[in-house]
């Protein structure tokens, strides 16, 4: 298999103690639906400023393991750690008081609605049955500023007004407003243009240099190899292996994702070496 590749100059390393805790650690996660066995004994940590790739074939398992720490699916069995202590997630408001967020790939944002409102829709701010605009538009705005987005012009002009990337852009602040510690992005890049894509990818690091544990889902391994620390690659519904980005290529990935790995990974704390 030939594939070119340059890795991306300019992006910032960041540091966390793998000794420490993982922020998040799944063991032996397994979900069914009928004779549908969608993970298998899974395996799965994220820790504390780190971005964690989730990759993996359509039908690989990932979009039923983030349902799972979301709370949306019960898993079958296994145990899900949060900050080191075991946790059970019976639905998105458990997830949510963890400080776990999940931004969909529809965003799940109303077009008619400006970016305050939906920042805070369904969690406003009120006096006396009385909106409270001010410390609204004040925390949305802080909250923009942190990220460091620049390019929306107005927190009160209609999200329907906005690009592809500022959509995005405000998907992930409304996620981490609430005091998270987890944002998982599910394909935060899917159909927008390389100016909008290279916003969104500063954003997905911005939210690892602050110190969140970040799940990235992606089909795109350039996006991938720009913004993660470290890959997990499930293939039918198992982790075949957990790679070290700056040791790794995206052709090892490629054979993970497709072939699987010849060897067994004895858990994810093992790292899958490029092969020589």
């Amino acid at each position: 298999m030939n594939m070119c590749w340059r890795r991306p100059t300019g992006r910032l390393q960041r540091d966390f103690d793998m000794s420490d805790t993982p922020l998040l650690q799944i063991r032996d996660l397994t979900k069914s639906f009928g004779s549908v066995q969608a993970l298998s004994n899974v395996d799965f940590e994220v820790n504390a400023g780190e971005v964690m790739a989730l990759v993996g074939d359509n039908g690989a398992g990932k979009s039923t393991l983030v349902k799972c720490i979301a709370g949306t699916h019960a898993p079958d069995s296994g145990e899900i750690d949060f900050e080191g202590q075991e946790v059970h997630i019976h639905g998105p408001k458990d997830a949510g008081r963890l400080g776990i967020e999940v931004v969909y790939q529809d965003l799940a944002l109303c077009d008619n609605l400006d970016v305050v409102q939906n920042m805070y829709l369904g969690r406003e701010v009120n006096h006396a049955q009385i909106l409270a605009e001010a410390p609204m538009e004040q925390h949305t705005a802080e909250t923009l500023k942190t990220l460091a987005v620049t390019t929306i012009s107005s927190i009160r002009q209609p999200v329907a007004t906005l690009s592809g990337g500022q959509r995005q852009s405000v998907a992930v602040a409304r996620a981490v407003m609430w005091n998270s510690k987890l944002v998982i992005l599910d394909e935060p890049t899917a159909a927008l243009g390389v100016a909008q894509t290279e916003q969104v990818l500063a954003l997905v690091n911005r939210l690892g240099e602050q110190g969140l544990g970040v799940v990235l889902i992606s089909h795109n391994l350039h996006d991938v190899f720009e913004t993660a620390d470290r890959i997990t690659v499930l293939r039918l519904g198992r982790n075949v292996g957990v790679f070290e980005r700056r040791t790794t290529t995206q052709q090892a990935v490629v054979e993970a994702i497709t072939a699987g790995v010849p060897t067994k990974v004895a858990g994810i704390d093992q790292t899958v070496e490029a092969p020589v």
